[in-house]
């Protein structure tokens, strides 16, 4: 893996600055732990976030601001919080089983199902009701705004025009800001979820002004914002905060929780032994598990879950700007130096990346099968390296990021995924619709998705 920081020479995206790419462990530990402060986003990087979901955000703001933020957000994603959206898991994930079975029995010998689009519609409808109390309806048919819009987002080809802007837009971000077709459809989607949150705020009100009890009280993610914020002013949000809050809960909701599924499935299917030992787990419950079950009593379906976010993290890397010195893993010994080196001066508005999917795929900490679909990793006990265990993060796996802006959701996200995988492992066999040689790659869009090759957009059949 090289030393812990790598240079690269300067790029036309970064003209007259120097990349590094921090791949061990204390100096990733060190770039998470200061990544409100010390290591910033790019301005490109904070100018397209905030077209996407403003610039009031948890993924835009830094230091004091982003403490707020954070503190304000942290309740609502609390185990209890949690706890309480089971139910909602569950709804949507039976939504799309009783869908799949209606579909079925006019096709006893089995039938194809565009498998990306549904867990699309699974982690839409969910994160409307438990993120801000709205219904997309997505599985049962209906066509929302929002929905147009991310489809739209997905399975757009990528133009050339398009490619030399973004190139020209590391150094003028604003050029991001011209019309063109994703400025219309960013538009469209501020449009609607401004509707959207202003409806959460009002109901919300009301709720305060009538007295309502507390089980009958919005519990949504938005819900507990809103209502924490008129009780202590530390928590407060403006209206633009709870809007740019809410778009950030749709985002990282929808496209990382519906590829991540979409994925674990493509896994599946590969994999036929891992598919019938998971359904084998679920199958010695009586009904659905539990929230003690999914946390602690079902070993290979956590294996399964975590395996497939180590291999397929959505974001591929953390990119920031700004420096200080950084402690290096081991001393790199320099001919020059009479004593090792532990600290590299890095100069202020270098670009610092951490390449976090590679570093989860790495066999210098995962070993010799790294880049293979093991979730016996997981469980085996010398299955897992010990310098995996280096890796600080949620399960040594860098997907869910680390330190300060580690992701609020994880809890979130990691619950939905293991309550979608099991009411449909438990009730379907998943096989490639042309055989089990078949290949999936990556398709373009908000975030990189699954598809399998040769399909048009983002299709998984």
């Amino acid at each position: 893996m090289g030393y812990t920081i790598r240079p690269s020479v300067p790029s036309p995206v970064c003209p007259r600055k120097f990349a590094y790419r921090v791949v061990r462990p204390k100096a990733i530990a060190h770039f998470y732990a200061r990544e409100t402060t010390t290591y910033i986003l790019t301005p490109f990087a904070k100018f397209l976030t905030g077209i996407l979901v403003g610039r009031g955000s948890l993924l835009t703001s830094h230091g004091e601001v982003h403490k707020r933020l954070r503190k304000s957000l942290t309740p609502a994603f609390s185990i209890a919080a949690i706890r309480k959206l089971l139910p909602i898991f569950y709804d949507s994930a039976y939504k799309a089983k009783v869908a799949w079975d209606s579909i079925l029995e006019n096709s006893p010998d089995g039938a194809i199902i565009e498998v990306q689009e549904w867990m699309n519609h699974i982690s839409l409808d969910t994160m409307g009701i438990a993120g801000f109390s709205h219904d997309f309806a997505s599985l049962d048919g209906k066509r929302s705004a929002v929905t147009t819009v991310f489809e739209e987002m997905g399975n757009a080809k990528p133009s050339p025009v398009f490619g030399y802007i973004f190139v020209l837009a590391h150094l003028f971000p604003a050029i991001l800001s011209l019309p063109n077709p994703r400025t219309r459809l960013t538009q469209i989607l501020n449009d609607t979820m401004g509707i959207i949150s202003r409806e959460l705020l009002e109901k919300t009100k009301k709720e305060n002004e009538e007295g309502i009890s507390e089980e009958q009280k919005d519990k949504s993610i938005i819900g507990l914002l809103i209502k924490a914020g008129s009780t202590d002013s530390e928590l407060y949000m403006s209206q633009e905060e709870i809007l740019a809050q809410t778009k950030v809960l749709l985002f990282a909701g929808y496209d990382t929780t519906s590829a991540s599924l979409t994925w674990a499935l493509i896994e599946l299917c590969r994999d036929q032994e891992a598919q019938n030992k998971l359904r084998e787990e679920l199958s010695q419950l009586h009904g659905d598990p539990t929230w003690d079950q999914l946390t602690n009593g079902l070993p290979y379906l956590d294996a399964v879950v975590h395996e497939t976010l180590r291999l397929h993290a959505p974001l591929p890397e953390t990119t920031r700007v700004k420096t200080t010195l950084s402690p290096l893993s081991d001393p790199v010994f320099i001919p020059s130096s009479p004593s090792p080196v532990t600290h590299l001066s890095i100069p202020r508005g270098t670009i610092v990346t951490v390449p976090l999917a590679s570093v989860n795929r790495s066999t210098s900490f995962w070993g010799p099968d790294a880049k293979a679909f093991q979730p016996s990793r997981w469980i085996d006990e010398d299955g897992m390296s010990g310098r995996a265990k280096e890796i600080q993060g949620h399960k040594h796996i860098l997907t869910f990021s680390d330190g300060p802006r580690t992701c609020l959701g994880k809890g979130f996200a990691v619950a939905e995924f293991k309550v979608v995988l099991s009411v449909l492992v438990r009730n379907f066999t998943f096989e490639f619709r042309d055989g089990p040689e078949t290949k999936a790659d990556i398709a373009g869009g908000i975030l990189p998705r699954p598809r399998i090759e040769g399909e048009e957009g983002s299709r998984v059949e």
